[in-house]
């Protein structure tokens, strides 16, 4: 078999750009030589692409400050005339023809919508969701409107605009406390737990506030679920949908933060998670079904709360672009589940081009 050109995407403006550094070293890592040629592209924190085969000599160039100015001998960017692939800033720099990418941006610009439009456009195929599934899954305020039109059930949740709190911080404070503390604070549109803060009272309201609006502009208030298993679950496919067994985290701190996910060996996890057949059953059914809700393709990971006591499933939410680092779950579970690291990256890559494929019969024009 003729090897595949893949390009793993890694970095990015986001602010979980170094969990996105250690996702694509994990991958690099596991990846089968023999079927693949890997090039990898970082971008550095001012949205600038270096192209390489190897992760050490663009990782460093990633983490630019503001104002400093990377070499362009290896920039590249994305031509987005249909089928064109790379082009090089530079003329006498070399790139290859990318027969997929496989992209480990997690955050904004990266899990949103907006790297896979530009895929989109360029024509080629890329490792996981659309346009539309990354960016409704990413704005937790579109998501969870979804899922209740679906009638998947959720925490309670508030929903707290930039705009109106700041004209109107007393009101918006007080529609927030009806739903009863503690509660937990996040941006609409991050991931990996940044900007999240657990809040019991109303002296910690404002500052939670506005710290998780230093990152977005809709903030989301949901009810704490105190005493639950929270549960993950993987899941894989496009018009076929597999799923993993099921995990539980076991949080080192009070919530499972950004510190207890990648910084520390606080956290525990219970692979397979504590519940009956039967309960697992019914997560894996409101997975399945999550996941096609936002109409979503190659993988996601679904987070839930189950109450320990009533044994009521919650969902929580749909992450499109789940961290591939050594400890996370999403390929902690497939393992488990059966399916090595190596051969989940196959899988993907298959489901990639799969789905490229099935968009080719589409016509764009009305020529003939």
């Amino acid at each position: 078999m003729e090897k595949l050109n893949l390009a793993i995407l890694f970095g990015g403006r986001s602010c979980e750009h170094e969990v996105s550094v250690i996702s694509a070293r994990s991958i690099l890592r596991a990846i089968n030589p023999d079927r693949y040629h890997v090039w990898m592209i970082g971008i550095d924190k001012q949205g600038h692409w270096h192209l390489n085969q190897s992760l050490k000599e663009i990782a460093n160039k990633t983490v630019f400050h503001s104002g400093e100015r990377p070499e362009r001998i290896d920039e590249v960017s994305l031509d987005l005339h249909q089928h064109a692939n790379l082009r090089a800033i530079n003329p006498s720099l070399e790139v290859p023809h990318i027969d997929v990418i496989f992209p480990t941006l997690h955050g904004t610009f990266g899990e949103d919508g907006t790297i896979q439009g530009l895929f989109e456009m360029a024509g080629i195929p890329y490792v996981g969701c659309g346009v539309a599934a990354s960016a409704i899954a990413m704005d937790k305020t579109h998501s969870k409107k979804l899922f209740a039109a679906a009638g998947i059930p959720q925490t309670p949740y508030r929903v707290c605009e930039y705009f109106w709190y700041q004209a109107n911080p007393e009101d918006v404070s007080c529609q927030i406390e009806e739903l009863g503390y503690p509660m937990f604070i996040k941006p609409a549109n991050l991931g990996s737990s940044v900007g999240i803060s657990k809040v019991h009272d109303n002296d910690q309201l404002v500052d939670a506030l506005e710290h998780a609006f230093q990152f977005d502009n809709k903030v989301i208030v949901e009810k704490s679920v105190e005493n639950c298993h929270e549960i993950e679950c993987s899941v894989l496919g496009n018009h076929e949908v597999e799923v993993s067994i099921l995990g539980e985290i076991i949080p080192g701190a009070e919530f499972y933060n950004y510190q207890t996910k990648y910084l520390d060996d606080q956290t525990n996890y219970a692979v397979p998670a504590p519940l009956d057949k039967t309960k697992t059953e019914q997560v894996q059914k409101i997975a399945i079904e999550a996941f096609r809700t936002i109409d979503g393709n190659g993988l996601a990971r679904i987070d839930f709360f189950v109450d320990r006591d009533s044994g009521e499933i919650m969902l929580n939410e749909v992450n499109t672009m789940p961290g591939f680092t050594p400890i996370s779950m999403y390929p902690r579970l497939w393992a488990k589940s059966g399916l090595a690291y190596s051969d989940l990256i196959d899988r993907l890559i298959d489901l990639a081009l799969e789905n490229h494929e099935s968009k080719q019969r589409l016509n764009f024009s009305l020529e003939d």
